[in-house]
């Protein structure tokens, strides 16, 4: 079996914490097993949450357009990021989305 690796762009899901339940983008993977996530709403890319890749299930899920813009530089925007999320939910649940 394959295990999915954090990447840049990559979603993932909190396992732990307050924001257990919560669909996260991933900005940067950070040494020592960290990344920093950003939801575009609470999170936003300027101040993201740095969180522990314990406490996270990384999702084979990959906002492609987000990743490419990431490694290029390219400016990013809070509302690429959460509309990104809500498709996400909207395609994986369908009218049972969770909230973002």
């Amino acid at each position: 079996m394959n295990k999915i690796q954090a990447v840049p762009g990559g979603i993932a899901l909190s396992t732990q914490g307050r924001d257990k339940g919560r669909y996260y983008l991933i900005k940067e993977v950070l040494p020592g097993g960290y990344v920093f996530v950003c939801d575009g709403e609470g999170k936003k890319l300027a101040a993201p949450k740095k969180k522990s890749l314990k406490h996270l299930k990384l999702l084979p899920a990959r906002a492609e357009a987000i990743a490419e813009k990431l490694a290029g530089g390219s400016r990013v925007f809070d509302s690429e990021v959460y509309s990104a999320l809500k498709n996400y939910c909207a395609s994986t649940f369908g009218a049972d989305a969770p909230e973002i």
